[in-house]
This record gives structure tokens, C-alpha cells and sequence, in this order.
């Protein structure tokens, strides 16, 4: 598909501007002041993201890798957006189905990175970590635990599957809807709870003047470790 007629792709890009004063804050970050793990940290950036009013502060991106790096084509990256299910001690969870890409990628190579923007405050956290499947009873329970919507879309399954036509897609999601409204316990087996559990969790919070400020925390045998970056 072109662009639309008229458009520049080049100066759309040259006419945009970054953490615009009017949109945007731009908080210090005192590397002295910051907890010894980066749990607490997350949890009060999460909530000032969302008194900053982002609009989906919980969708991140999550990456990962595909086949066996030691053949023709394997050990690619692959990315996608996804919506954070929780974050305490047993990790960063989302969801998905295990019959999924991701799904498949992740039993493959169980390591994953995510990472999260909140551009009104200038702020990414990055992390990456070993990702391990919650039991099916946490899995249904995190199901159920959310909208009807949710649920019908699970229902719907396939996913990337090929799909022959959107009417396919259209009886299938009627069908999907119907049954999470009758039956909103209804099972949905390939539905799994995904946990990443973080060896390095780095916050970068910009700054007006470029001189941004990265804090890396690293786990080791002896618990966490922090360091700052160079921007």
C-alpha cells in the first residue's frame, strides 16, 4: 500500500517533535534515591504514568526469538505489542495462547525482553529475563479474571494461524462471543499465563538536554546490583 497522495513520509518525520513541553514532563531521577530492586521502582513509575494520563501505560512490547539460531534462517527476532497481566516477585507476566507464534518461539527459547514507553513523562523500562508458564489454573483464573471481550477472543483460537477470509474471522468471533456471554467460565486450554522472570531491568528517564539518565539493574548470586549508563 502507497502513502496517500501528497504525503512525504520524510518530512512527516522532520515536522515531529519529541517530548513536546506542552505534552510532556520531565522528571529528575536521583540514582541515589532509587530502591535496592527494581520492583518498587516500577510500581511508582507505573502508577505516575498513569496520573500523567498515558492512555494504555500497561501495553508493552514483547521479544523474542524464533527456530534454532544454528540453522538456515533460525534465532531471529520476532516483536509484538502485548498488555502487561501483573508484575511482582515471581516476574512481569502476559498472557497468550501456547499454540501461538510466541507461544511456540517461547517453548523453543524461553528467554524474552520487554519493554515499556510513557513518552508524556520521557520514561522506557527495558527487561529481560528466563520465561516460565504459569499452571493452567493460574492461566484460566488470569482468563476469567478479565473482560468478556477477552474472553471471547480467546475463544476465537487460531492465532497466527493462516486465516482463509474476515467472514471466517466474523462467524468465529460471533460464535466466540455468544459462548463467552452464555458460559463466561468456559475453558480456553491454549490459554497461558506467561512469566518473565528479569535479569537485568534498565529505567531510562530523558532529559531536555540529552544528558538522559540510565539505571541498570543487574541480578547476581547475591541479589541486585545497580549501575548507571551512558545515554
Amino acid at each position: 500500500m502507497g502513502t496517500a497522495p501528497g504525503t512525504d513520509l520524510h518530512e512527516l518525520l522532520k515536522s515531529l517533535r519529541v517530548w513536546a513541553p506542552e505534552l510532556t514532563k520531565l522528571p529528575p531521577l536521583d540514582p541515589t534515591a532509587t530502591p535496592n530492586t527494581p520492583l518498587p521502582l516500577f510500581t511508582a513509575w507505573f502508577a505516575e504514568a498513569v496520573a500523567a494520563g498515558e492512555t494504555e501505560p500497561h501495553v508493552m512490547s514483547l521479544a523474542t526469538r524464533d527456530g534454532d539460531p544454528a540453522t538456515e534462517g533460525g534465532g531471529l527476532p520476532d516483536v509484538r505489542m502485548v498488555m502487561l497481566h501483573g508484575a511482582d516477585e515471581e516476574g512481569w507476566s502476559f498472557a497468550t495462547h501456547s499454540t501461538s507464534r510466541k507461544g511456540h518461539q517461547l517453548k523453543g527459547f524461553a528467554y524474552a525482553a520487554l519493554a515499556f514507553y510513557w513518552p508524556r513523562l520521557g520514561r522506557q523500562v527495558r527487561l529481560r529475563g528466563p520465561v516460565t508458564p504459569a499452571t493452567p489454573t493460574e492461566s484460566q483464573a488470569d482468563l476469567h479474571a478479565h473482560s468478556t471481550g477477552a474472553l471471547a477472543a480467546a475463544l476465537t483460537g487460531h492465532q497466527s494461524e493462516v486465516l482463509p477470509s474476515l467472514g471466517e474471522l466474523k462467524q468465529a468471533s460471533e460464535d466466540a462471543w455468544e459462548l463467552a456471554q452464555r458460559e463466561p467460565r468456559t475453558p480456553a486450554p491454549s490459554w497461558t499465563l506467561y512469566r518473565v522472570f528479569p535479569d537485568e531491568v534498565e529505567f531510562f528517564q530523558g532529559d531536555a538536554l540529552r544528558r538522559h539518565v540510565r539505571l541498570s539493574y543487574v541480578r547476581g548470586e547475591r541479589g541486585w546490583s545497580r549501575e548507571l549508563l551512558w545515554p
